[in-house]
């Protein structure tokens, strides 16, 4: 079998930082996967998979550049394309006038079609260049920066969406703290990442394909649960799709196998629904 992978950044010389788990604070390590050059480490105590060390956030700021957006150009309709497929999968119904915010948005292909079908949007988007092209051709508002930066209103979104950014962020748990509050009573967060507990990632680890240096986490859906769960929210629905890469060997494999994990739940990438808790611990978080 061919071990193929996800774009990520080159490799560089970085700073970088030991960890703890940001989920439940434990510093014990479990298993780990080996990959080309780094290595994650499965928490003893509660089971997630994130790089230690590493990359200090100023390095991870400056993987971003004009390869990011090259690679987003040249792919952002086929990834648009793909989130509307997993919108469906979850049950996600966006009306016309309501509020839809994309966290790591790229070039908001996603939330330039949103908006030609009557949705609110704004984005939120790290890299200076990828966001400079969502505000030149798309004609979107869109902030650069991180989410916690962006001056944006309280309780203000019916969703608030990010495809493909929490498994990048140093602190996940900071940006989750960050949307519960900008999330309207009722409303939603939708994220789609990696599932480490796929059939590919069981089955592959160090060397699956969303095993790379720039996903310095990887969640499962009990460990994404659980750090939701811990921010305040409550998840609704959860939907995987992808059984074997396309382009990977043997190919007569990817028919059978993206139909065979969907059902159960044991697809690469996994879309998650939450909503915020009415619990007044959380209130003012």
């Amino acid at each position: 079998m061919h071990a193929i992978k996800t774009f990520s950044t080159a490799a560089r010389t970085e700073n970088t930082r030991p960890m703890s788990c940001p989920s439940c604070g434990s510093s014990r390590r479990g298993e780990i996967w080996r990959a080309e050059g780094f290595a994650f480490v499965r928490c003893r105590g509660c089971g997630l998979l994130r790089q230690d060390p590493q990359p200090v956030p100023e390095a991870v700021a400056a993987r971003y550049d004009e390869a990011y957006l090259a690679y987003e150009t040249g792919n952002h309709f086929r990834f648009r394309d793909l989130e509307f497929e997993a919108f469906r999968d979850a049950g996600i119904v966006l009306r016309p006038g309501s509020s839809f915010l994309d966290v790591g948005c790229a070039t908001g292909a996603l939330i330039a079609r949103l908006r030609e079908r009557g949705i609110e949007t704004r984005g939120v988007e790290f890299c200076a260049e990828t966001s400079r092209y969502a505000r030149d051709v798309f004609g979107l508002d869109v902030f650069t920066g991180r989410l916690e930066d962006a001056p944006l209103a309280d309780s203000r979104y019916d969703l608030v969406h990010a495809a493909h950014l929490i498994e990048h962020l140093n602190d996940p748990r900071s940006f989750l703290s960050r949307a519960r509050r900008l999330i309207k009573p009722g409303g939603e967060l939708v994220l789609t990442t990696p599932n480490e507990a796929s059939f590919q990632g069981r089955l592959m680890k160090g060397h699956w394909r969303s095993a790379i240096r720039d996903h310095l986490y990887l969640f499962s859906p009990k460990t994404l649960k659980m750090l939701l769960d811990s921010e305040g929210f409550s998840v609704v629905r959860i939907a995987t799709w992808g059984g074997w890469p396309a382009g990977m060997k043997p190919a007569f494999l990817k028919t059978s196998l993206d139909v065979a994990v969907k059902p159960v739940g044991l697809g690469d990438v996994m879309i998650v629904r939450s909503r915020v808790k009415v619990d007044p611990c959380h209130e003012h978080r």
